[in-house]
């Protein structure tokens, strides 16, 4: 498990959208370990092995973020911007951000007073964001309209294997489909293995429609993040108790093809995993629904790692989790020839 690969990942903005700075560091980084290595016009990279082989099974993750796009500066030079994804909009005032630009990451700090903290219906469009310029033709020499806008923060070891930063979701199930595909190698799979880092999952899910319908995969196997319920918010009667740390997250869902589930099943048992179960009633909220729904159908299995405090500044995953999908995934691969 190549940690500085997840670390440089996790150091872009890549924004829905804007991905293009996360997926030039996955095609450096796996151009050594596949065959091939895809592209299309949106942004999307796959990352093949055995092309040949006729039976081909797509892994799936969203390179992209949450965040916010420059629309308006005002007279006095201050950032306005809108949301890109589902964003928290209460975690934003206060907060320093980073701007993405042609000349380079402009550093920003959002507005904040007490009056905005208790406004209802709290939006992207509320903020002011403060770059220290003085005026809109300050303002404009360092930032465009249509710049993408991320929290400035870090990524941050805390006890017991666990990491917290903006983004792992779903840069983390991206790091784990290509360590996956490395892994899958050194077991000897020879399967068609497509590893797909998509684009757009936060906002028009384009990217996994685009990439499955160009692919035509035999079956799938998404990876995303799951709510934790051993933290605050979460209904385990809702969704189900699902634990940091607790290992690979499996999904009841009416989406996932239970055979796909026993599958993965089997290979934990096997390779000594514990899974924990999820539950969906309805689509997924993932990559998967439109993966399922592409081409004549296809067939779907949601492999999630855990995750506390989805979409906010600092989100939090356990690195054994990460070490067990992984493995879990590539014994699930090698056992189609």
């Amino acid at each position: 498990m190549d940690r500085k690969f997840l670390q440089d990942m996790l150091d872009r903005i890549s924004v829905s959208g804007y991905e293009e700075p996360v997926q030039e560091v996955i095609k450096g980084h796996m151009n050594a370990y596949a065959d091939e290595i895809r592209t299309d016009e949106m942004g999307d990279v796959i990352c093949v092995a055995n092309p040949k082989n006729p039976f081909k099974i797509m892994m799936s993750a969203h390179a992209d973020e949450i965040g916010l796009m420059v629309t308006h500066i005002t007279d006095s030079g201050r950032i306005q911007a809108v949301e890109r994804g589902g964003i928290i909009p209460h975690t934003y005032p206060g907060q320093r951000v980073q701007i993405c630009t042609r000349k380079g990451i402009i550093y920003g700090v959002v507005e904040s007073h007490r009056e905005l903290f208790k406004k209802e219906g709290l939006k992207a469009a509320d903020f002011l964001i403060d770059i220290g310029a003085g005026s809109k033709e300050e303002a404009l020499n360092h930032v465009e309209l249509g710049n993408p806008i991320v929290l400035d923060s870090q990524v941050r070891e805390l006890l017991n294997d666990r990491i917290s930063a903006r983004g792992l979701d779903d840069r983390m199930g991206v790091f784990i489909i290509m360590e996956a595909l490395k892994r899958a190698k050194e077991k000897g799979s020879s399967v068609g293995i497509y590893a797909a880092a998509t684009v757009g999952e936060e906002t028009t899910k384009n990217g996994a429609y685009w990439t499955s319908t160009r692919i035509q995969p035999d079956l799938a196997v998404v990876v995303d993040v799951t709510y934790c319920s051993d933290c605050s918010g979460v209904d385990v009667a809702e969704a189900g108790e699902v634990k940091l740390g607790g290992g690979p997250v499996l999904c009841n869902s009416p989406i996932v093809v239970k055979a796909l589930n026993d599958r993965m099943e089997t290979c934990a048992e096997r390779t000594g995993i514990t899974t924990q179960r999820e539950a969906a009633s309805r689509l997924s909220y993932t990559d998967g629904d439109l993966i399922h729904f592409s081409n004549q159908g296809v067939p779907i299995v949601l492999v999630s790692i855990p995750l506390r405090y989805m979409h906010a500044p600092g989100e939090v995953a356990d690195m054994k989790d990460v070490e067990q999908c992984i493995e879990l995934i590539a014994e699930f691969l090698a056992t189609y020839k």
